[in-house]
């Protein structure tokens, strides 16, 4: 759709289904020709992302990873093994709260292609041996990537859409787009630029408390950002709630935190902390973000001890613009009075 602004400075939006979700892409253009063309770009990027990265592709470079890694050193392109060093070096930081090695734990818990199931406490023994960032071994030298378990498997999900959403916005930075929004199905969206007259893009982060609920509403500019919650995969066994984001170091579904939203220049930089602020506790959230003065966060937890998908929370505000915080906490105290 477009606007009835100047010709130089109309609002076209795309979308493009890729990587498990919907890609939509706001830009200002001159022409519906010149935002078609851009668009064709930036999706095309985003495709070549996928085919390198996708867990379910089998033809994936990602998947040829998985297949071949245990049974000997697999040489991988200079971009896929970059981007394993990036998931390295944040299961390093976030001290395996972050874990690109998941794969299996997620096949266990169905939550691969699916909605999810209680696995038996058999499963998830068996599990243990397949999953921890510790047993893959990357070689520099040799751009090698090298198993140390059989059964380790990749899986991009905590990462993926945000280094997707950094190349594609590289293709707008080249061509010289002025001001634009990619948004990966909503969990990650870079703002580039900003509309005319305006300080920046302005967002809307959804709370999980309520279904139309609105969490905060940030300005963004040249910068990202990405939120890790429970609403697109769970289930609820025997009254008790599971989502599908997982405690590596536990090989269980995290309880307690029900949003973790982070701004930060990088996408793939806001989408791995998410997650990995998701899984930690506020002690680790503190630690994690110490040498990050650029990065902000809001956390939304878990107030009672119930089980069931609650309503009653609170939310944790680190380095978060204050006056959103503000609005955050009547959100969420109007949620709660409901």
């Amino acid at each position: 759709m477009d606007t009835t602004m100047n010709p130089a400075t109309q609002l076209y939006c795309t979308t493009h289904p890729a990587m498990g979700t919907e890609y939509s892409l706001y830009l200002y253009a001159g022409s519906h020709q010149e935002a078609d063309s851009i668009a064709r770009s930036v999706f095309q990027e985003v495709d070549r992302i996928d085919g390198l990265l996708s867990n379910y592709q089998p033809s994936s470079e990602l998947s040829r990873i998985n297949r071949d890694a245990f049974q000997h050193a697999v040489t991988t392109d200079p971009e896929t093994f970059r981007f394993l060093e990036t998931c390295m070096a944040w299961s390093e930081r976030s001290h395996g709260a972050f874990d690109i090695s998941v794969g299996k734990l997620m096949r266990v818990w169905k939550f691969f292609g699916a909605s999810g199931a209680l696995p038996s406490p058999e499963e998830i023994a068996r599990a243990r041996e397949d999953v921890g960032w510790e047993k893959i071994r990357l070689d520099t030298a040799q751009r090698t990537v090298r198993f140390l378990s059989a059964g380790i498997e990749l899986d991009p999900g905590g990462i993926g859409k945000g280094y997707a959403v950094d190349r594609a916005v590289r293709i707008l930075r080249a061509k010289q787009v002025p001001a634009a929004l990619l948004s990966a199905g909503s969990s990650t969206i870079y703002a580039l630029g900003a509309p005319p007259q305006e300080a920046g893009w302005k967002v809307r982060v959804p709370s999980v408390l309520l279904d139309g609920a609105t969490a905060s509403t940030v300005v963004l500019r040249d910068t990202s950002l990405s939120t890790a919650n429970l609403s697109e995969k769970n289930f609820v066994h025997d009254g008790h709630f599971y989502g599908a984001i997982m405690d590596p170091r536990t090989l269980q579904p995290v309880e307690g935190t029900l949003q973790a939203t982070v701004i930060s220049p990088s996408a793939t930089d806001s989408d791995a902390l998410s997650n990995a602020l998701f899984v930690t506790g506020p002690e680790g959230r503190a630690q994690l973000l110490e040498t990050r003065q650029h990065d902000r966060a809001l956390i939304i937890r878990r107030k009672q001890s119930a089980q069931q998908h609650p309503i009653a929370a609170e939310y944790e505000a680190i380095r978060w613009p204050a006056d959103v915080a503000r609005e955050s906490a009547t959100e969420l105290s109007s949620a709660r009075e409901e």
